[in-house]
C-alpha cells in the first residue's frame, strides 16, 4: 500500500519561510512523478508544483514562481517544498501527490495523495 505523509506545516508570519516534506512508502519512489497541491478554505484545490521522477524538470503555478522550490531526494523517498516570501494568500492545506505520469500529477488526477499539512501565514 502506497502512503504519502506530509510534514513541516505550521504558522508563519508574512515574508517567512517553511519547508514541507513528503515521505513516500510502499512504492519505488524513483519511479514516481511528484507534486504539491493546496486547498484554501472555501476554494477549490489548486496545483502548486510538480517534479519529474528524475528531478530533471519542474513546473510551478504562476502564483508561486520565484518563491517556492520543489526538490526530491530519491535516496530518502522524500519530496520537499521550500516556501519563501510567504503571503497570507498562501494559507491552505498542502497535499503531496504522486503518480507514474507527470501529466497526471499536474492535472490533479494522480493515484496517490497524502492527508495534507496546514500552512497558515499571518499578517
Amino acid at each position: 500500500q502506497v502512503q504519502l505523509v506530509e510534514s513541516g506545516g505550521g504558522l508563519v508570519q508574512t515574508g517567512g519561510s517553511l519547508r514541507l516534506s513528503c515521505v513516500v512508502s510502499g512504492r519505488t519512489f524513483s519511479g514516481l512523478a511528484m507534486g504539491w497541491f493546496r486547498q484554501a478554505p472555501g476554494k477549490e484545490r489548486e496545483f502548486v508544483t510538480s517534479i519529474t521522477y528524475t528531478g530533471g524538470s519542474t513546473t510551478y503555478a504562476d502564483s508561486v514562481k520565484g518563491r517556492f522550490t520543489v526538490s526530491r531526494d530519491n535516496a530518502k523517498n522524500t519530496v520537499y517544498l521550500q516556501m519563501n516570501s510567504l503571503k497570507p494568500e498562501d494559507t491552505a492545506v498542502y497535499y503531496c501527490t504522486a503518480d507514474t505520469l507527470s501529466r497526471t500529477v499536474v492535472r490533479g488526477l494522480a493515484s496517490y495523495w497524502g492527508q495534507g499539512t496546514q500552512v497558515t501565514v499571518s499578517l
